[in-house]
C-alpha cells in the first residue's frame, strides 16, 4: 500500500487520544446539522456559502470528516452562529496538532511535511489515492484486507482516512495534481455501486479549480517508471521531497538529487498521460455517460 493510500492509519490506536478527538468532531458535526437546519439551508445552500463540496459538509455532519479551522470560520458566518462555531477554532487545531504527534517516527515527517505542504503531487498504480477515496471505497479495502481487521479498527481507519481529505478543502489551496494509472480506475473495488461513487468522486474533485488529474492509459506505449507509486511534496520555504511505500516499507526522501529524479520522472509522466479534459472524458465514457 502506498503512502498515497494513508498509511497513518496503520499506527497503534491509543484509545483515549482517538475517542476524545472522534468525540469532539463528531459533536461539532450535530451542532453544524442543527445549525443550518434552524437556518433553513440544504447541504448544497451551506456548501456554496462555505466555497467547498457538498460531499464535505455531509461529512462533516455525520462526524467522519475534520472541520478544518479555516471552515468553521466560514461556516459561522454563513450560518449566523454568532461565533459558536468559531469559539471552537482553538479546540480543533489542539486537537489536529495532537493528532499529527500520534504517527509513528517513521510517518511523522511526511505526515508534518503533507500537512504543510504548498505543493502536493500524487502518482498512483493500485487503488485510488487516499484523499480522493468515497467512505465506501475506503471501508471496502479495510474491511477485506488480510489479515482480518476487527469492525472497530476498520471504522477508526475510515475516519482517519477521510478526516485527511480536508487538505482537498484548504485555503488558500495546495498546488495539486494526480496522475492515476488507468488501471486504477478500471478495478471495480467494492462492487459496481461503490465503483460508480467513487468515479463520480473523481469527476467531482477533478473539475475544481485548485486540482488537475490525469489518467495515464493503458495502452501508452512508452513509460518512464513502473517502480511503483509516489508523491511529491514541498514544504513552506523548504526544498520539494519524494515519499514512497512499498511492501509495508515507508521512505521520505530528502535528498535534493534524488528527490529531483522523482520530480523528472512525474513531470514525464504528466506529459505522457492523458490532458485533464482528456481524462473527464475518459471517465465519463467509463460511467456509461459519453
Amino acid at each position: 500500500m502506498s503512502g498515497n493510500q494513508g498509511t497513518q492509519e496503520e499506527r497503534p490506536e491509543r484509545p483515549s487520544e482517538v475517542d476524545g478527538t472522534a468525540h469532539l468532531f463528531s459533536a461539532l458535526g450535530k451542532i453544524i446539522k442543527t445549525l443550518r437546519r434552524n437556518a433553513g439551508l440544504s447541504q448544497a445552500e451551506l456548501a456554496q456559502s462555505t466555497h467547498c463540496s457538498e460531499d464535505l459538509i455531509s461529512s462533516i455532519e455525520r462526524g467522519v470528516r475534520t472541520p478544518q479551522p479555516d471552515f468553521l470560520l466560514r461556516a459561522d458566518k454563513a450560518l449566523g452562529a454568532g461565533g459558536v462555531l468559531a469559539a471552537a477554532v482553538d479546540d480543533v487545531r489542539e486537537a489536529l496538532a495532537r493528532a499529527r504527534t500520534r504517527h509513528p517516527d517513521w510517518f511523522r515527517d511526511f505526515a508534518k511535511a503533507e500537512a504543510e505542504a504548498v505543493a502536493l503531487h500524487y502518482y498512483e498504480v493500485q487503488a485510488v489515492p487516499g484523499i480522493l477515496q468515497t467512505e465506501a471505497y475506503a471501508r471496502s479495502l479495510f474491511a477485506r484486507r488480510r489479515p482480518m481487521l476487527d469492525e472497530e479498527t476498520v471504522e477508526k481507519r475510515v475516519a482517519d482516512r477521510l478526516a485527511r481529505q480536508a487538505i482537498l478543502d484548504k485555503w488558500p489551496a495546495p498546488t495539486m495534481s494526480f496522475v492515476l494509472e488507468a488501471a486504477v480506475l478500471l478495478r471495480p473495488f467494492g462492487g459496481p455501486d461503490v465503483h460508480r461513487e467513487q468515479l463520480r468522486r473523481i469527476q467531482e474533485v477533478a473539475m475544481r479549480r485548485t486540482i488537475d488529474l490525469q489518467v495515464m492509459p493503458q495502452d501508452q506505449y512508452e513509460h518512464p517508471y513502473l517502480g511503483g507509486a509516489f508523491t511529491l511534496l514541498t514544504p513552506r520555504g523548504r526544498r520539494e521531497v519524494a515519499y514512497t511505500e512499498i511492501y509495508g516499507h515507508p521512505r521520505l526522501i530528502t535528498d535534493p538529487e534524488e528527490a529531483r529524479t522523482y520530480a523528472e520522472r512525474y513531470g514525464i509522466i504528466r506529459a505522457q498521460a492523458l490532458t485533464q479534459q482528456e481524462s473527464l472524458a475518459w471517465i465519463e465514457k467509463l460511467l456509461g455517460e459519453r
